[in-house]
């Protein structure tokens, strides 16, 4: 390979990590009729005049596994905390018991599942994408150096190499998905 040239693969291959860390979150949100914590995540409260995880405004637990439990250390937040999961989008009809938010996690019907296994296929898409993004990026740095007097025997190497970090990471993707897909469609 050329002397003159390093293409920085490890930061292609951070950023493409960056795409695969984004898509395990938003899977992670994604209701598979099992009660989780990390269903929750993406759940920001106004409080104290800021938007806060809501871990940070009470203690997350999954007493069973049709039930998350939300014990808020604030009795003032109680109502807030109750609000951002109504808007939330989740789908989860919160219970209050004192401070103490009660969140019964509904059976999955099998249309739901159906929508949610084509939200997760939507999800990986944009997973998918954004690899591609930075194997762009990549490829464009080689074609530049390429411009600038690479050999083309170099080029084709450099160009491999990035395909082959593309095409492991979509692989990757397309494992996740259908892991989370088989979750989901599970009765």
């Amino acid at each position: 390979m050329s002397d003159d040239f390093m293409l920085d693969t490890d930061d292609l291959e951070r950023r493409m990590e960056g795409a695969l860390a984004n898509l395990r979150t938003e899977f992670a949100s994604l209701r598979t009729g099992r009660a989780s914590a990390s269903m929750l995540e993406p759940v920001q409260v106004d409080a104290y005049g800021q938007m806060t995880p809501i871990n940070q405004v009470g203690t997350v637990n999954v007493p069973e596994p049709r039930m998350v439990t939300i014990n808020v250390w604030d009795k003032g937040l109680v109502g807030k905390v109750e609000k951002a999961i109504r808007e939330s989008g989740l789908g989860i009809n919160p219970q209050l018991n004192g401070t103490i938010i009660m969140l019964p996690i509904p059976e999955l019907n099998e249309e739901r599942r159906r929508e949610l296994t084509k939200v997760a296929a939507q999800y990986a898409e944009h997973a998918r994408v954004a690899v591609r993004n930075v194997r762009r990026d990549g490829m464009d740095q080689i074609k530049k150096a390429k411009a600038d007097g690479m050999s083309e025997d170099d080029q084709k190497l450099w160009e491999q190499e990035v395909q082959d970090m593309t095409n492991k990471y979509i692989k990757r993707i397309d494992d996740q998905l259908e892991t989370k897909q088989g979750e989901i469609m599970q009765v």
